[in-house]
């Protein structure tokens, strides 16, 4: 990635930024901004071994899905990473997929990675990197950086300990050795005990498996069964999380015989 397009993804990363509600470092809760901001955000369950989140433009709306199975912390990054495909990269439609490989940095597709600097700027800017560092870690040149630290930025940032390290060691604040040190720290000690130990928020490790989604996907499900792109046994679990059943939608459906397709056939359908 040239240096000019990075200072343009940092420029769209800081631009994003300062429309959203911030904490002493962070922003408050990405999940609101990007609703307040106008996407349709999707939070759904669909497994550990399921993609992480997609992007796509239907029509007017922007739809973002995030897969709540994963870590609270890997979500808001996964979300981040989504934001930055809408805004760098959905001009044309295509529509973006994104697994366990894209958002953690291990593909190659220029996109993909564009979408990760993005999302690190976003979540964690230099300047408020090396704010947190001056105001926060006063013996930082002397003693360098413990478990303890890194989640004190996690906590603060509302990422990974993986993000934190990787953000410092692109920043320059730390090298490969003094990487590898930290990540044997948090072997051994784990990161939610390093979470509990420093009060932070230990929610950033673990699933939430939350059920989010917005009431105007209704239409979006019942469009899908008409077209037979979703069986009625996900329609049905999607009513639930709307406290409805068939009947309440009857007059809106148009029976077909049902298949064994998986709840993620739902998302696929949203593209049709």
């Amino acid at each position: 990635m040239f240096n000019n397009r990075k200072r343009e993804i940092r420029r769209q990363a800081d631009s994003f930024r300062e429309k959203c509600k911030t904490s002493r470092y962070g922003i408050i809760d990405l999940f609101k901004e990007c609703e307040r901001l106008g996407y349709k955000l999707l939070r759904y369950p669909l497994g550990e071994k399921a993609d992480l989140g997609f992007t796509l433009k239907r029509d007017d709306d922007i739809i973002i899905f995030i897969n709540t199975s994963s870590r609270l912390s890997r979500e808001i990054f996964t979300l981040a990473h989504e934001i930055g495909h809408v805004i760098l990269h959905l001009k044309g439609g295509e529509p973006f997929i994104d697994n366990q490989a894209t958002i953690a940095g291990q593909s190659e597709d220029e996109k993909e990675q564009e979408a990760n600097y993005f999302a690190a700027c976003l979540l964690m800017p230099s300047d408020e990197v090396n704010r947190f560092i001056d105001l926060e870690l006063p013996d930082f040149e002397k003693n360098g950086l413990s478990g303890m630290d890194i989640a004190r930025m996690m906590s603060e940032f509302s990422v990974s300990y993986d993000v934190v390290l990787n953000r410092l060691e692109a920043l320059g604040k730390i090298d490969s050795k003094q990487k590898v040190r930290l990540e044997t720290e948090r072997t051994e000690k784990r990161v939610g005990n390093l979470l509990r130990s420093i009060g932070g928020n230990a929610r950033l490790n673990v699933a939430g498996n939350e059920i989010d989604i917005p009431h105007e996907y209704i239409d979006y499900v019942i469009y899908n069964y008409n077209h037979c792109a979703i069986p009625r046994e996900t329609l049905e679990k999607v009513l639930e999380c709307y406290h409805l059943n068939i009947e309440d939608i009857s007059d809106r459906l148009v029976e077909f015989p049902e298949t064994d397709d998986e709840l993620d056939d739902l998302i696929g359908g949203l593209e049709d």
